[in-house]
């Protein structure tokens, strides 16, 4: 690390930091209740809402793993990720004409009480306990990130033990949400995304003045370098990185991991209309595709730096990044290097805490908006508390498992949670019929298994070809196929009008 990078140095910038995410948790958690905590009271600007979902998008794990991909071989390799960002757009497409309106017309605190009306309990708690196993994990997964990065750089040297940094990393998500809840997140995660922009915006200035170049000269260089190709046609339907698979690939994570999921929709149904809600998510859908394609921009000359200045990349290439900006370039990279990864991992990781409390309330303990009794304060408290422990206790699950490979493992597992969501939304928006209500669950758990199958063995059942990104589809595609199994005609209208 920079020998002016000092531990006490990052440690004052990382707590004026945060002491900024309290002053803005102190303004916003003024009288809270639960229409504050869940929804905001519906009176949150769309524009606000719209910035600080960037933050929320772009996690821990993009900040680092995106830029590393860009100097690869596989999946993601160049910009071809910018095929995944262009199919975000029709998913956002389908999230405001379809399932905004469904949820504003419903008026609903959490997304998975259509399944309950529509469905039944067991779909609408099969729909809310999937989400709750997904975010917990890719929320642990994130601070775990934060976690090691704040014990080796700040804490670690102050003889702080890997324990105590997890409990601090959760304490100060704790602090600043178990009051205003959705409310001061909003807030928040604009703070967070500006942040997270601004380490990345500076890194590619000092390295353009460390190769003295200016923004032109460095858009040529990356053209020359071969890292700026961004579309894929030529290597077919078996190639990971092809243009179409690519492309509807993101459609369907955006409509899935945005349109599905209850901690990136609670943001959006606090816009005070559906008319600012829409224009929260077309705003929004622009900024990140420049973003994105910062993000990837900074890929290229972390490669283009690494080689002008002969430093070997590290076989894990996300580890590109902080290798450089905490050991070669000047200490201010390496400062906005660690508030950047806090801030674009705690953007994610915080409004996951207040979406698992809000689900879990909501959907399991049957509150309401408008409840605010001493006794429910107290129990959304504990609540919240229950659920800072289970991260707690992930992130140091994680930290006990050997490997890499098995952490990721994992994690790529949550992602197949969301198929399930995929197709019980899919077969109620789609489809009249009704179904029997009390087998929603073993569809819902045999078609992610069998997915996981396929995609494990699909090279050797489908001649080379790999799902990649696209086991999401058939994974909806089999929990379709269920639920059309256990289905019946309906004689009446649907119980909800689609």
């Amino acid at each position: 690390m920079s020998s002016s990078l000092s531990p006490v140095l990052i440690l004052g910038i990382i707590g004026f930091y945060f002491l900024l995410l309290l002053i803005i948790s102190w303004f916003t958690g003024k009288k809270s209740d639960n229409a504050t905590f869940f929804l905001a009271n519906r009176n949150s600007p769309w524009f606000v809402v719209a910035f600080g979902m960037i933050g929320a998008s772009l996690s821990g794990v993009t900040f680092i793993s995106i830029p590393g991909v860009v100097g690869g071989d596989g999946l993601n390799q160049a910009f071809s990720y910018m095929q995944l960002v262009f199919g975000y757009l029709l998913g956002y497409v389908v999230i405001a004409q379809v399932l905004l309106p469904l949820y504003y017309r419903l008026q609903l605190t959490t997304i998975y009480g259509y399944l309950g009306q529509r469905f039944g309990p067991v779909s609408y708690k099969t729909g809310s306990a999937y989400f709750l196993l997904s975010r917990t994990i890719g929320s642990s997964f994130r601070l775990f990130l934060v976690a090691i990065v704040l014990y080796q750089f700040v804490l670690g040297p102050f003889g702080i033990s890997f324990l105590a940094t997890v409990v601090i990393t959760i304490l100060l998500i704790w602090v600043y949400t178990f009051r205003g809840g959705i409310k001061t997140i909003v807030y928040t995660d604009t703070l967070q995304t500006f942040c997270m922009l601004a380490a990345v915006i500076m890194t590619v200035y000092f390295i353009m003045s460390e190769l003295s170049m200016n923004a032109s000269e460095m858009i040529g260089v990356i053209r020359d370098s071969g890292y700026s190709k961004t579309f894929f046609f030529e290597g077919g339907w078996a190639d990971p990185n092809n243009f179409f698979k690519q492309f509807l690939s993101g459609a369907l994570i955006t409509i899935v991991m945005t349109g599905l999921d209850q901690d990136m929709m609670q943001k959006n149904l606090t816009c005070r209309s559906l008319g600012d809600a829409r224009k929260n998510v077309y705003t929004f859908s622009i900024i990140l595709i420049f973003a994105n394609l910062l993000f990837l921009t900074l890929g290229a000359m972390l490669f283009i730096y690494a080689a002008e200045i002969g430093v070997a990349v590290p076989d894990r290439s996300d580890e590109l990044y902080p290798m450089l900006a905490l050991g070669y370039l000047p200490a201010a990279v390496g400062v906005m290097f660690v508030i950047g990864l806090i801030a674009s991992a705690y953007s994610s990781a915080d409004s996951g805490l207040t979406a698992l409390t809000t689900a879990f309330c909501v959907d399991f303990l049957g509150f309401k908006a408008e409840d605010n009794g001493v006794d429910i304060k107290r129990k959304r408290f504990a609540v919240h508390v229950m659920f800072s422990v289970i991260l707690m206790a992930m992130i140091l699950f994680f930290n006990a498992l050997e490997g890499d490979a098995v952490i990721n493992g994992l994690f790529k597992a949550a992602g197949y949670t969301y198929g399930p969501l995929l197709g019980l939304f899919t077969f109620g928006l789609f489809s009249k019929r009704k179904i029997r209500d009390k087998w929603v669950i073993w569809i819902c758990l045999s078609a992610p298994i069998i997915s996981f199958f396929l995609d494990t063995y699909s090279e050797q059942l489908f001649a080379g070809f790999q799902f990649g990104f696209l086991i999401l589809a058939v994974n909806g595609l089999l929990t379709i196929l269920g639920l059309f199994a256990i289905s019946y005609k309906s004689s009446g209208p649907s119980p909800v009008a689609t």
